[in-house]
C-alpha cells in the first residue's frame, strides 16, 4: 500500500495537494484525468471518472436546475442604448 504523509498549500483561492507518483501510479491515475472529490463520514475521497461517466449535453442539459444553479436572465425590454 502506498501512503504518504503530505502538506496542503494555497492554489490561488483554493488548496492543493501534490499526489506522490507511487499513490498515483497505485490508484491508477494520470495527469489530466478528470476525478470526482467528496467528503464522506470526515474523508476525502476521489473517485476517478471513466469515459461513460462523462455526460453529454443532452444529460448535462436535463439535470439543470434554475433554482440551484441561478438561472439565467435577460432583459425583455430596452434599458439602455442598445438597439434590437
Amino acid at each position: 500500500m502506498a501512503e504518504a504523509v503530505l502538506d496542503i498549500k494555497q492554489w490561488g483561492n483554493n488548496l492543493g495537494v501534490r499526489l506522490p507518483a507511487a499513490v498515483a501510479r497505485e490508484a491508477h491515475l494520470h495527469a489530466d484525468q478528470r476525478v470526482r472529490v467528496s467528503v464522506e463520514s470526515g474523508h476525502v475521497v476521489i473517485t476517478p471518472l471513466t469515459d461513460d461517466t462523462v455526460l453529454t449535453l443532452e444529460q448535462r442539459l436535463a439535470r439543470f436546475d434554475p433554482v440551484r444553479h441561478g438561472g439565467e436572465a435577460m432583459a425583455s425590454q430596452i434599458v439602455g442604448a442598445e438597439r434590437w
